[in-house]
């Protein structure tokens, strides 16, 4: 079981930091500049489906059980704290440029 929550916790963190280091959207459509707005859209996105891994995984072990709105509140500000190291490395960081 232990193995399970490190894999859903390890693809969280890589999921989460996806969107800002990626400079496709969805990783297949080549523009100019990815704007916020699509970041925030893959980010939703990979939420989801991290939490379908993660139920999947659950489910292989035990049975699902239900979840009421709480956790999916915690589990999203959870996924957001994730992201932040890529939101910092995106829009924060200073470059030098020569």
């Amino acid at each position: 079981m232990e193995s399970s929550v490190a894999t859903v916790l390890l693809v969280a963190v890589l999921a989460a930091n996806l969107p800002f280091f990626m400079p496709r959207i969805a990783g297949v459509i080549k523009v100019e500049s990815k704007h916020a707005g699509w970041r925030l859209l893959e980010l939703v996105v990979l939420f989801f489906l991290v939490g379908l891994l993660a139920r999947f995984l659950e489910g292989r072990q035990m049975p699902v059980h239900s979840q009421n709105w709480q956790f999916y509140a915690t589990t999203a500000a959870l996924f957001l704290v994730f992201g932040f190291p890529g939101f910092v490395y995106r829009y924060f960081w200073k470059r030098r440029r020569s």
